[in-house]
């Protein structure tokens, strides 16, 4: 069995002009993908036991990280300017890096939520919330 360290994770997003932005410098925590199904009850009267079958696919990616207001290319440019965007926008994640033959999730989605916070003696922190626009992808690089 291999384990990776996340240093080599990776988190893409395009931005409001479909520009492809690696956030992975600023990101602390990911999680959400590649996100759940629903399985509808089908059970029955005279079933022994449960049945159901697949439906939709749902995922909600969370991000969390370092605030960062870098001009064109920092997380709050991207994320706070994509919170109230017309369109879904292209997100590639990387939990083990891009090396040949790497896992890649992909997909559209929105910006749902975007939050900058502070704290005394901490730095200046966002959170994100990302909702995956019809199915995530599974590929490799």
């Amino acid at each position: 069995m291999a384990f990776f360290d996340s240093s080599r994770s990776r988190f893409t997003l395009d931005d409001t002009g479909g520009v492809e932005r690696d956030l992975s410098a600023y990101i602390t925590d990911i999680s959400g993908l590649p996100g759940t199904r629903t399985l509808e009850d089908i059970t029955s009267l005279g079933d022994a036991g449960r049945k159901f079958i697949p439906s939709s696919e749902e995922a909600e990616i969370s991000i969390s990280g370092v605030f960062d207001n870098t001009r064109n290319v920092g997380p709050d440019v991207t994320l706070g300017t994509l919170r109230t965007h017309h369109s879904a926008v292209d997100f590639g994640y990387a939990p083990h890096g891009t090396a040949s033959g790497s896992v890649k999730y992909s997909g559209k989605c929105w910006v749902e939520t975007y939050e900058v916070s502070s704290s005394v003696g901490r730095l200046v922190q966002f959170t994100a919330k990302l909702k995956v626009n019809g199915k995530v992808s599974r590929g490799s690089y």
